[in-house]
């Protein structure tokens, strides 16, 4: 397993990451990418005996027993804890769609079925962090590809070869592709037979001639400071549009080729998008209780965790959160083997929590929100202020709390902006939102996994019990 020291070195290669229109000479040392790339690394270095099975990574290898499957979630959760949750597509998360891709190769053309093995082979025993990008360009959303303006908006191929593809267009939403040492691109949106040339999945490194990543605007350079700005300045992941200009992608490393039925097979009929979502549940808990505890904090600070009203607003949030902690449980309590032996978190547990997580979140958000009112806007402007003899001794006297000093008050509230006010705040608000995609795609998703057969049954034997017969 490679140490962080040994991911950094791997950035420096010829990727064409673009920030302002000028392109990015070495991503592990720019201002914008380093903060995180330097939080990924601390990842790799954190792993130990916890993560190892067979020589590799656990959070790369499908799970085949119950053991396998709580160790996996004990692994995901050192990692998340690390970060807080704040960083929402670490490597374990595309990770663990290629351990259960490799699980079920038969759910791939036979042509194709070795590639994807050796994929997670390679994920594996290298150590890579691969992002993926599997959304088209917002073009349209009432059509599909085959019928925008333009050839080859979204990503599709244009020349076939015998020793692979020829790929033209674009895909998003590569978070931490700019960072990643290989991106994982295809579709999870739904295409028709004519969208064939755009049904294709491959793994592509980001430094392939050919490929630009044009990102969104990133936050860490505009921080102040650590002390300001303590989560913009270590876990801004960067969102990028993937562009391909004619990127040859050789055979081996593609894993559906115009196959509008196998790009659905991948992602469910192989388990992939159970196993990697509930990777982002064990995250998402792991955020929420982070959350959860900042607004304690601030009652407490504040001296109104007694009062009534806040204890129930307190209530609502360990109960938000102990709704998501209980589903990953749950997931793992009612997982079973499927054919091929591996083993699958519960789908109705999963998806019923994540058909909640475009509301969960903006509540948990509002909660915390109301509990530090106006604290968070009456801030001193920077550290600086902190620091200058003309405005700390202003602050020392007025900005405190009973025990606790300003600096300290100052420092929580600053964290709590960042969580909720911040432009990186407001990102985790809209990614968390659509993590799982369109709420109806989450809510879609619960509909067709719940139990719904019991509960009619149920009901249509209450009904059969009676008639219109006096009592």
């Amino acid at each position: 397993m490679r140490t962080g020291a040994e991911y950094l070195a791997s950035l420096k290669d010829n990727r064409r990451v673009y920030v302002d229109g000028v392109a990015v000479d070495d991503v592990a040392h720019h201002p914008a990418f380093a903060p995180v790339a330097k939080t990924i690394a601390e990842l790799f270095d954190l792993v130990d005996e916890r993560f190892a099975v067979g020589g590799v990574n656990r959070l790369f290898v499908p799970p085949r027993s119950r053991e396998d499957l709580t160790a996996f979630r004990a692994a995901a959760t050192v990692w998340a804890e690390h970060t807080h949750g704040w960083v929402g597509r670490s490597p374990d998360h595309v990770g663990a769609f290629a351990a259960a891709f490799a699980a079920h190769p038969e759910a791939f053309s036979e042509n194709l079925a070795t590639n994807v093995v050796a994929f997670q082979r390679r994920i594996a025993e290298q150590s890579l962090y691969v992002s993926y990008a599997i959304i088209p360009p917002q073009v349209s959303r009432a059509t599909t590809a085959h019928e925008w303006d333009g050839e080859f908006v979204q990503v599709g191929v244009v020349e076939e070869r015998a020793d692979g593809i020829v790929v033209r267009g674009a895909q998003m939403l590569a978070t931490g592709g700019a960072v990643a040492d290989e991106i994982l691109v295809s579709c999870i949106k739904p295409l028709t037979a004519e969208d064939a040339d755009f049904a294709i999945s491959f793994a592509v490194p980001v430094g392939a001639e050919g490929l630009k990543l044009l990102c969104r605007r990133p936050y860490a350079p505009a921080a102040t400071s650590r002390y300001d700005y303590p989560l913009t300045t270590r876990f801004d992941e960067t969102d990028a549009l993937l562009v391909f200009d004619d990127v040859f992608i050789p055979w081996e490393r593609v894993f559906v080729y115009r196959d509008v039925a196998g790009l659905r097979r991948q992602f469910f009929d192989t388990g992939a998008h159970v196993l990697g979502n509930w990777q982002a549940q064990i995250r998402f808990a792991v955020k929420l209780r982070f959350l959860a505890g900042l607004a304690r904090k601030v009652a407490a600070v504040n001296g109104v965790d007694k009062f009534p009203g806040v204890v129930e607003k307190l209530g609502e949030l360990a109960s938000l959160t102990s709704l998501v902690e209980s589903a990953v449980l749950a997931a793992e309590y009612a997982a079973k083997p499927d054919a091929q032996g591996m083993w699958r978190p519960d789908a109705q547990a999963l998806y019923g929590v994540m058909g909640l997580q475009a509301e969960l979140y903006p509540r948990v958000l509002a909660i915390l929100r109301d509990l530090v009112g106006g604290g968070v806007l009456q801030v001193p402007s920077s550290v600086a202020d902190m620091t200058s003899p003309e405005t700390r001794p202003d602050i020392d006297r007025y900005v405190h709390s009973p025990g606790v000093s300003a600096e300290e008050r100052v420092k929580l509230f600053k964290l709590v902006w960042d969580a909720v006010g911040s432009e990186f705040a407001g990102r985790h608000h809209q990614y968390e939102m659509f993590y799982a995609g369109a709420p109806f795609v989450a809510k879609g998703h619960a509909f067709r996994n719940y139990d719904f057969d019991t509960a009619l049954a149920e009901v249509d034997a209450f009904l059969a019990s009676y008639g219109m017969e006096s009592p």
